[in-house]
């Protein structure tokens, strides 16, 4: 679910943790493969949302 909301409120993609394993339920994994333009990007939208 807080994947999903960092999505559509954010409009930044995670991995939920539980694809990682059992104790990653609470946990959720950022790529940082973009340009450090894109990266800010993110952070502001998840700022905002927060």
């Amino acid at each position: 679910e807080f994947s999903k909301m960092l999505l559509e409120k954010a409009k930044v993609a995670v991995a939920p943790g539980i694809g990682f394993g059992e104790g990653g339920d609470h946990f959720v994994r950022f790529s940082l493969v973009e340009n450090e333009h894109r990266i800010r990007q993110a952070v502001r939208g998840i700022r905002e949302v927060f």
